[in-house]
C-alpha cells in the first residue's frame, strides 16, 4: 500500500509561532503555498495557518498582519498523519477532520504535506470520489 511517505511532498517548511502573520504570507508568496504549518522554537507543530485564515482572521477584522503572530492563529490539536501511515489513513484522517492538507511527521519531526491531490493520484477513483464528498459537506 502507498504511505504518505511515498506521496508527499517533502521539505515541508515551518512558520515560527513568534514570526508575524505577516512574514508566513510572505513565505507562502514564495513558496507558492497556501497554507504552513506553525512551529514553536521547540520545533514541534503547533498547528497549521492557512491563506484564508490570513484573510479571515487578520485582515477581514482589520487587524495589522505586521502585528499578529502566527502562533495566535494556532487553534486546537494539529490533525497529522505518520509517515508510514498508508493512503487509507490518510483518506480516514482527512474526511474525518474535513481537512484539505496534512503535514507529515516522523516521530516528533515535520517531514513533508500531503495534500487532498496527493491523495487523489495515489487511490482509485472511488475512493477519491468518498473524500471530494466528505470535504464538501458541513
Amino acid at each position: 500500500m502507498t504511505t504518505a511517505r511515498e506521496i508527499m511532498t517533502g521539505g515541508a517548511e515551518c512558520i515560527g509561532a513568534q514570526e508575524t502573520v505577516l512574514e508566513a504570507a510572505k513565505k507562502m508568496t514564495e513558496l507558492g503555498v497556501g497554507a504552513l504549518p506553525i512551529c514553536g522554537t521547540d520545533k514541534r507543530l503547533k498547528g497549521m495557518l492557512t491563506d484564508r485564515d490570513i484573510v479571515v482572521k487578520v485582515l477581514g477584522v482589520g487587524k495589522d498582519p505586521a502585528e499578529v503572530k502566527a502562533g495566535e492563529l494556532a487553534q486546537g490539536e494539529v490533525v497529522t498523519i505518520g509517515a508510514d501511515d498508508d493512503a487509507e489513513e490518510i483518506l480516514r484522517t482527512m474526511s474525518e477532520h474535513k481537512v484539505r492538507r496534512l503535514p507529515v511527521i516522523d516521530g516528533h519531526t515535520l517531514v513533508g504535506m500531503v495534500a487532498q491531490a496527493d491523495v487523489a493520484r495515489a487511490l482509485p477513483d472511488p475512493k477519491v470520489g468518498d473524500l471530494l464528498q466528505a470535504l464538501s459537506t458541513d
